[in-house]
């Protein structure tokens, strides 16, 4: 899959087929209409493209700051690359952007610049300054610049719908196994190993401190839970703990994660943590040993857990 970063960066000749959106969760839902993509494509001798932005419409027009996404921009790259797509480009949304007309929108850059054959997209897509125009504008630019429109019908965007609504109130509220079956993969966290307070050391089950810098991504719900990472090359298990770390008088939310059978440094590398199911609410224990025995239980849960899978 070739990226570009922006529609005017895009250089290549080929003739695509390609849908649009912001392909936040990168869910089942949205994966059928990515294979719609890739199998017509194919069948017409087009490449397949994604057009998504960055930021969130909503982060601009609307100055929502308290948005949170499934993904990070990073992670919807790489969850994309995987759908079997010939190009991504992630353009850059801005004021200037939203502002453009309907016929800029679909002459100068969806048919100029990425040489759109066939748009796939949904009834209720809108587009243009003002969201003005519709599919069947679509549909009637396309009689005049020859191209096709194939609309996905109403029943499949209420699935991408409740699709991403129920991922998301599944992991507010920490039930990462029905957000799981929702996306298809794993639940991602993804930041850079920082140096922490090393309480988890002094528990002896030292921990990775997991710094995220993308505030709009979406953290699951404080508590425990069992976590894989590929570290340079191999899968490893821990336990992730989301909180305030209560026992030992804590103030600050920080997402920890103790690998089992593993001693190496990992400061400022950079981590992909999958959710693979819940353990625990976060709790205050009386003392630090009732808390040691909770993580050696915990553990113990995980093992069991990580052996089923």
């Amino acid at each position: 899959m070739i990226t570009a970063q922006s529609i005017y960066k895009y250089s290549q000749n080929d003739r695509t087929a390609i849908t649009i959106g912001t392909f936040d969760g990168v869910h089942i839902g949205h994966q059928k209409i990515l294979e719609r993509l890739v199998n017509d494509a194919n069948a017409l001798g087009l490449k397949s493209m994604v057009l998504t932005f960055f930021p969130h419409p909503r982060m601009v027009l609307q100055k929502d700051t308290n948005i949170k996404l499934l993904n990070t921009i990073a992670e919807r790259t790489k969850i994309l690359k995987s759908s079997g797509l010939d190009y991504l480009i992630i353009h850059p949304f801005t004021q200037e952007f939203s502002r453009l007309s309907a016929t800029e929108f679909v002459r100068d850059l969806l048919v100029n610049n990425l040489k759109t054959k066939k748009i796939i997209i949904g009834y209720d897509h809108r587009f243009g300054r003002n969201r003005s125009a519709n599919i069947n504008d679509l549909i009637s630019f396309g009689n005049t610049l020859d191209f096709e429109v194939d609309e996905i019908s109403a029943q499949e965007i209420d699935d991408v719908s409740v699709s991403s609504t129920k991922i998301r109130k599944a992991i507010s509220e920490g039930d990462i196994k029905t957000a799981n079956s929702y996306l298809g993969y794993n639940y991602m966290l993804t930041g850079k190993v920082k140096k922490g307070k090393g309480i988890g050391k002094q528990l002896n089950y030292p921990t990775a401190n997991i710094q995220i810098e993308e505030t709009y991504k979406l953290i699951p719900k404080t508590g425990s839970y069992v976590v894989k990472s590929n570290i340079n090359g191999t899968d490893v298990f821990g336990m992730m703990n989301i909180g305030y770390n209560p026992t030992v008088s804590g103030t600050e939310k920080s997402i920890e994660v103790h690998f089992f059978d593993f001693d190496q440094d990992l400061y400022d590398l950079e981590l992909q943590i999958d959710i693979l199911d819940r353990l625990r609410e976060e709790h205050k224990f009386e003392s630090v040993d009732a808390l040691k025995d909770q993580l050696s239980k915990d553990k113990i849960t995980s093992l069991s857990i990580i052996k089923r899978l």
